[in-house]
Parts: C-alpha cells; sequence; structure tokens
C-alpha cells in the first residue's frame, strides 16, 4: 500500500512540479536584442527550453545531452515587432539534471552564449513540498475512489482517481447539448413585429454590395425596410450605383427602401447611428449588417426568435465563419469560404433547434446584429468616442447589460462575413489598441468574461455541428475520417496523431471514448481544434450521420463504459458510407484487447465457448457478456467494413481465426516509425546492463522484470533499468533502476548516463506492433524479444535481434531467465 501511494505521489510531483526560471534576452554585439529565451522550465522531470532569436543555428548542452538545431517555429509576433522572418522560434527539451544549460547562438562569424543555472536542490526540495501540499488537498477531496481503488484494486475507478488528483491530461470540455440537434420547430412573430428594419452603412466596397444588397430583399422572410446610408466612399462609382439599384427595386407592402446619404465621410459609428436614428422611428427589431456580410434564405424568423420568448433580449448575433466568439468551425479563428459555401452550411444550420434558453454572450458583434427596438429606444446610438469604428458595439451591447438586457446567440443561423471589405482589415487592426483601452477601463470585468466564454464555450454543440458542415461542403474535401479512439495513449495514439497531421490541409474528426463523459467529438483542422462531449451516443449519431462525406475509421475503444455497443455504433455511423476497422490491439476478437488469459498467459485466440474469465465482461447493468455474444456484435462491424488492416502477419493470423470471413478483406500494412531514432555506439562497463525501453504494466511483461530483478540483486551478473515507468503493483528489487518519462531524442545520453549494452522487450502478449521494439531495434544495440506477435517477429528479422524461443508459460521459469542472462553476458562479452 505504501509503494503504491510513493509511486501515486511520485506521479502527481511529475504532472504538477513546475520551476520556472526568468526569461533571458539574446545581445547581440552590434544589433541590439536579438533574441529572448522566453521559457525554461523543469517540468515533467524535463527541462523545456523556448524561445526565439535571429541567427543561423543554435546548440544546447544539459549534463549528457546535446543537440543542435536551426530556428524552425514560425512566430508571427516576432516578425511584426522585427519586419524581418517569422521562422525565428524555438525548443527543446532535455532529461532534468543537475547541470547548467548551455545554449550557443550562432548568427555569421559571430556565436553568441549563455550559461543558464538550473535550479538546485535546495529549490526543487522546496517547489516538492509545496507540491506536496497540493497532493494532500486533492487526496482529501478524491479519498473516497483512491481507497476504493486501492483496497480492491477495481480498474473502473482508475478514471476517477486521475480526475481527483488532476492527473488526467485530457482538457475540460463543453458538454454537447442534446435539443440543439433534435428537429427544429417553426417560429412564428406576433403582428406586431411583423417587419424588419435592416441598417446598412456603406463604404466602398463595390465588388460585394450588389450582392448583399440583392439578398436582403430575396432573402428575408418578413417584410423588410432597407435604410443604406451611404458614407461619402472614396470610389465614385458607389453612390450612382446605389441611385440605380434602388430605383429599380419599387416600394411595396413586403418592401421599403430609404436611402441616406452623407455630405462627407463621417466613419462606421456616425453612419451607423444615422441609420439607427432612422430606424428609431419605427417599433420594429433592427438588423444591422456589414455589406461584406450575407444574409442566407429566411433569416428573419430564425435570428429574431430568442426576441420573441424574452423581452429582455438586447441583441442577437449569428454563427458566421468571421466573427469573433460567434465564428465556426473554430471560435475567434477567421475562415474564408468557398462560393456559395455559406448558404449550403446555413441548410444544416437551420436543421439545429433554437435553444430554449439562448446561450448568453458578453457581446454582440456588429457584422449581422439583430437589436431589441425596447433597448433601441433607451440606447438610441453608439458612443462616438469609438468613431471611426471597432468597439462601439461592444460599448453598447455592455450599457444594455447594465438596462438589464441580455446579448444572445442563435446557432441555427449561419451568415458569410467577408471580413475586413468595407473598412479594411489594416485599419480595423489599428483601432484595436486604442479603442479595446477604452472598453477595458469602462467594463474591466470585460476581457476575463469573454476569456470565460472561449475557455467553456457554451456555442460549442452549434460551433462543432457547423464545423463538420463546413469540413462537408468544401470541394477541396473529397472524404472525413471519422475515427473511433481512446484516450489511454500508447501506440495508437501515435499512429492517429501522426495520421491526423498528415492530412495537412484537410479535416479530421475523432470519437475518443474513455474520458470523463462517454464520448469527447474532436474536429481537427490546420485552422485548430474544435470539441465537446457528451454522454448520449445519440448526438455522437445526429452530429456524425450529417457528414456526407464520412469514412468511419474504428481505431481502439478499450475504455468504454459499455463497449458491447460500439461494434453496432460503428455499423450505425457508417450507414452507406465505408467502414475501416484497424487492429491496434485484439478488443474487436476479446474484451480481453490482449488475448492473455485470466492468468496472463497466451495460448492463442480464445474459443467462443471459453469459460475464462478474462473473456468476458460486466456490462453497466451487472449481466455478464461471454465471448461468444461479445463476437457475435463483433462479426457485424467485421462483416460491414470495407477494409480490415493489421500491422503484421501475425496480427493477421489472429484476426483470421476468428473471423474467417474476413480473410480477403484483410490488408496487412506495418507501420513506420514516427521519427528518427538516433543510433547509438556500445558503451564500455563493468557488468551488462539491460535496458527496457517503455512503459511496462502486465501484458508488457512486468512480472518478467520483477523475478528477472530480483535474480540480478541475488548474481550480480548484470544490472537493469527501465527507461519508463512500471506498474506499482509489481516494485523491482530496489537495485534495478526505473528512469520514468523520456523522450527519443534523450536515447543517446541515457545510454551514456546508464551504459547500457543490451535491449529487452519483455512484453508477452502477441502485440500488433510495437514502436518501442523498432526503437530499440533502430538503435544498432542488441534486443532481445520472446519468440510472440510482431514484436517477437521484428526482432527475429532484424540483424540486431536475438529471439528468446520458448512457450508463453515459460516466460517466468527460471530456465527463461538463465537464458536471458547468458545471452545478455555473450553479447556484452562479444561486443565490438
Amino acid at each position: 500500500m505504501i509503494g503504491r501511494i510513493k509511486w501515486v505521489y511520485d506521479l502527481y510531483v511529475a504532472h504538477h512540479l513546475e520551476v520556472l526560471s526568468r526569461p533571458i534576452k539574446i545581445k547581440g554585439k552590434h544589433d541590439g536584442i536579438r533574441g529572448v529565451v522566453e521559457r525554461i522550465a523543469i517540468k515533467d522531470g524535463r527541462l523545456q527550453v523556448k524561445g526565439w532569436c535571429r541567427c543561423d543555428d543554435i546548440a544546447f548542452e544539459h549534463g549528457k545531452t546535446s543537440m543542435s538545431r536551426k530556428p524552425w517555429i514560425e512566430r508571427q509576433d516576432v516578425a511584426a515587432y522585427t519586419n524581418g522572418s517569422p521562422f525565428v522560434g524555438f525548443s527543446a527539451s532535455f532529461p532534468a539534471e543537475h547541470a547548467p544549460l548551455k545554449i550557443d547562438f550562432t548568427r555569421g562569424e559571430e556565436t553568441k552564449s549563455l550559461e543558464i543555472p538550473t535550479p538546485g536542490p535546495r529549490k526543487m526540495a522546496t517547489t516538492r513540498m509545496r507540491v506536496f501540499g497540493w497532493f494532500v488537498r486533492d487526496a482529501l477531496r478524491g479519498s473516497p475512489h483512491i481507497v476504493k481503488a486501492m483496497l480492491f484494486n477495481r480498474p473502473n475507478l482508475h478514471k476517477q482517481v486521475k480526475i481527483a488528483l488532476r492527473l488526467n491530461t485530457a482538457r475540460s470540455l463543453s458538454v454537447i447539448t442534446s435539443e440543439v440537434l433534435r428537429p427544429a420547430p417553426e417560429r412564428v412573430l406576433p403582428s406586431k413585429w411583423g417587419r424588419v428594419t435592416v441598417v446598412l452603412p456603406v463604404y466602398n466596397a463595390m465588388d460585394v454590395l450588389r450582392e448583399c444588397l440583392d439578398r436582403i430583399v430575396t432573402n428575408t422572410d418578413l417584410p423588410v425596410r432597407l435604410i443604406v446610408v451611404e458614407d461619402f466612399s472614396s470610389d465614385q462609382k458607389v453612390r450612382p450605383w446605389l441611385r440605380s439599384w434602388i430605383t429599380s427595386h419599387e416600394t411595396t407592402d413586403n418592401l421599403e427602401i430609404q436611402l441616406l446619404e452623407n455630405a462627407e465621410n463621417l466613419g462606421f459609428v456616425h453612419t451607423a447611428n444615422r441609420g439607427l436614428e432612422a430606424a428609431g422611428a419605427y417599433d420594429d427589431p433592427v438588423l444591422l449588417l456589414n455589406s461584406d456580410a450575407f444574409l442566407p434564405k429566411d433569416w428573419a424568423r430564425r435570428l429574431l426568435g430568442p426576441m420573441l420568448d424574452d423581452d429582455d433580449v438586447a441583441t442577437v448575433t449569428p454563427i458566421s465563419n468571421d466573427a469573433e466568439i460567434f465564428t465556426s468551425p473554430v471560435i475567434c479563428v477567421k475562415t474564408s469560404l468557398e462560393e456559395g459555401q455559406g448558404d449550403l452550411i446555413d441548410e444544416r444550420a437551420r436543421n439545429l433547434s433554437p435553444r430554449e434558453v439562448p446561450v448568453e454572450t458578453p457581446t454582440g458583434v456588429g457584422f449581422c446584429m439583430a437589436i431589441n427596438p425596447h433597448f433601441l429606444k433607451e440606447l438610441p446610438s453608439f458612443d462616438t468616442i469609438f468613431s471611426p469604428g471597432y468597439g462601439e458595439e461592444v460599448d453598447w451591447c455592455n450599457r444594455a447589460i447594465a438596462l438589464g438586457g441580455r446579448n444572445v446567440a442563435v446557432g441555427n443561423v449561419f451568415v458569410e462575413h467577408r471580413g475586413g471589405e468595407s473598412f479594411g482589415s489594416e485599419k480595423k487592426q489599428a483601432l484595436i489598441a486604442c479603442n479595446g483601452a477604452r472598453i477595458t477601463e469602462r467594463y474591466p470585468n470585460f476581457d476575463m468574461c469573454v476569456q470565460d466564454f472561449i475557455r467553456n464555450d457554451p456555442l460549442a454543440t452549434e460551433r462543432l455541428a457547423l464545423a463538420l458542415a463546413y469540413y462537408d461542403t468544401r470541394s477541396d474535401i473529397a472524404e472525413i475520417p471519422v475515427y473511433v479512439a481512446h484516450i489511454l495513449g500508447g501506440g495508437a495514439e501515435s499512429y492517429l496523431t501522426a495520421r491526423i497531421e498528415g492530412e495537412e490541409r484537410q479535416a479530421a474528426v475523432v470519437l475518443r471514448f474513455g474520458g470523463q463523459m462517454r464520448c469527447a467529438i474532436e474536429v481537427y483542422s490546420p485552422y485548430g481544434i474544435t470539441a465537446a462531449a457528451t454522454d448520449d451516443l445519440d448526438d455522437i449519431k445526429r452530429l456524425i450521420g450529417a457528414v456526407s462525406k464520412r469514412r468511419i475509421i474504428y481505431s481502439c475503444a478499450v475504455g468504454d463504459t459499455d463497449p458491447l455497443e460500439i461494434p453496432g455504433l460503428l455499423v450505425n455511423l457508417a450507414g452507406d458510407r465505408p467502414l475501416d476497422i484497424l487492429f491496434h490491439d485484439f478488443f474487436p476478437i476479446s474484451p480481453s484487447y490482449t488475448l492473455l488469459d485470466s492468468d496472463f498467459i497466451f495460448r492463442g485466440v480464445p474459443e467462443p465457448d471459453t469459460v475464462d474469465p478474462a473473456h468476458s465482461f460486466k456490462r453497466f447493468d451487472g449481466s455478464i457478456c461471454l465471448l461468444r455474444k461479445w463476437q457475435g456484435a463483433w462479426a457485424g462491424a467485421v462483416d460491414a467494413a470495407e477494409n480490415v488492416i493489421v500491422f503484421s502477419d501475425d496480427s493477421r493470423d489472429h484476426v483470421v481465426a476468428a473471423y474467417p470471413m474476413a480473410a480477403s478483406k484483410i490488408c496487412v500494412r506495418p507501420h513506420s516509425l514516427l521519427s528518427d531514432v538516433p543510433r547509438v555506439t556500445s558503451v564500455n562497463g563493468d557488468v551488462p546492463v539491460i535496458a527496457v525501453l517503455g512503459n511496462v504494466g502486465q501484458h508488457k511483461g512486468i512480472r518478467v522484470l520483477q523475478a528477472l530483478s530480483r535474480k540480478l540483486a541475488r548474481d550480480g551478473t548484470a544490472r537493469l533499468v527501465v527507461i519508463g515507468r512500471v506498474d506499482p503493483n509489481f516494485p523491482l528489487h530496489h537495485k534495478a533502476t526505473v528512469h520514468g518519462k523520456y523522450a527519443l531524442s534523450d536515447i543517446p545520453a541515457l545510454v551514456k548516463k546508464y551504459q547500457i549494452s543490451t535491449w529487452l522487450i519483455p512484453s508477452i502478449w502477441p502485440e500488433t506492433f510495437s514502436y518501442s521494439t523498432h526503437e530499440a531495434i533502430a538503435t544498432g544495440l542488441p534486443v532481445m524479444a520472446f519468440d510472440i506477435g510482431a514484436h517477437g517477429a521484428a526482432v527475429k528479422a532484424a540483424p540486431n535481434g536475438h529471439l528468446l524461443v520458448g512457450s508463453a508459460e515459460e516466460y517466468l521459469s527460471e530456465s527463461m531467465l538463465n537464458r536471458i542472462v547468458e545471452t545478455a553476458l555473450s553479447l556484452f562479452s562479444n561486443r565490438a
């Protein structure tokens, strides 16, 4: 028990301990500040460094680790400051040692050297004590779950323990609002609002003006009063064209047009105020619209809907591709649209239901903002101190809040915005600093409210649905991969990450099971990630079912609360679209995804009628699912799959044994290493050092290591090192070394530090592919492994591989341990 608590505490410290040093300026001899080392921190057992520098090469040295690289990270913020290349950023990470960090910055013939002292033992100990206080606090809060997990070894409580100790690396996600995804009811406006007034300030923007005006006339599903205010455009064609356009549109019961012409250029705020003043003569809701915003079909009833139910709603803003916190696919990230794409996205938006309680926002955005006439009477104009523009709607919305009003969003309207057309993006950026400071002075809490909104994202459901619509309507995207994955990390996650990054400017969706809620849906793209979570699989079905270009790809769902539902979900999500099933492990064959029996021995693919409890599981309702039922459910998904993909011939044999009907559709696609592995040379030491690369649990052979560590402690013939972490339930002998977390770039220094002579892969299950095995082989040092699975086959085929032949029942035997030691001794004595 004490050992387990210590292991948990060490993990807690590694996760939460962070020691920071002050940033350091990099100065050249003749050109002043050349860069900044912005972050120097010890976190998660590693020294992390990042910053920027205008130089040709950077060389790092920390303890036994050294590396050289060029600045490669794009830093537009630095480019704006220096008027130079944006590729000046750098970052590096090293195993934390009590040694200074030395950095050489070379530019031409000049080298600037820094020697940065790292925190000493006293500072580390002080920080560790502070972290101990946090640990006690969090442990007491989560003590019911922690005690149960430790006393009864209840794996299903590990998730709650991680949450209690804040060890869960997954970010907290917004919860999907199911009501939004259900069919939308039709709304009818009361007779007093039988007309809407659109105020359209105009300055230049001749190339978009016709489309904007035509859309107002043709797409407004209410009688419309259009008030156009022309602000003495510098383009002299605008005003005559406007007069001609208005003349061609006769006044009818459904359309009334007024043209107001400024005698001089007044700027947006004064121009908008003139239009709002004219609109204030009527008791109609008002839409303030930019001339570079394009209203979709039948927008009015949807956008004005929240004002029907609540007189306190002061403004309503729709979702757009460029509208700050109202932006989709990624919040606050402007995205360009193809011609006609905005209308296609809005067709999906109108299928969303308006919320019973609309999402309240810190402000509206004036590119397309509906205004309640009751509040317009109280606040008839924008404050002209914000002239010529930017921040005026934020000020107005905050004044409306002071009067008891609410600013809300609607997710069932999508309005395309080609931002910057009316007033120019450069001019807008120039105004931000000045008028932003005024907003902060007047409303000190406003920035915090915006950041809270971004962090919590109450519009996540609508944003997610419209993000999927955005990528589904892109003409350059032929297919959208939808991966079904877990949160457990490991090789499957590494593969998935590399595959998503390989999509380049495409999009990918990940349905991730096993988190705080049953399923998180994550939409990845070059613009960022949009995500939310739900416990209701119907939400997932509605969201993914609307994606016409979907390809469902099962990666791994280990950790789901009721995995018997997964194969049916895959078939449902695919529908008439392709489905691929990947075998990163053998979960589709057995709940024991390693195929190990309850005594942790591999005896081949289990028979459907096996009574071994490892191949059954208890469902959420208490019923027991036996293997025959499990395989019956998965057979349906395997049969529906277009491709069944395995990563080794060994895995293919196991899949065929369980599902012979799938033999013709199985594709063998071996992985490749995700990054280069540095080759190392043997280190002269006194005795052989057998090292294990990667974290080790039961299926990875921790019991083998436990027995081996005791044998080596008795015999003294070799030493054992684990480059990774080990299962705390199986502590190694104290003479064995457990290094902990590492990076591939650390391997040369770790080989030198621990005088490693041989790698051992102790895994006892038929791995489908083992990145750590191939990484060990790539170092060039000898590698030992059991004759099992894809990792055994890889070692057998490698020139530096040495196979330990024997049955699975022999892996823990004294004879096998002797064979491991004898092989290591032989390799050590025969090293070059």
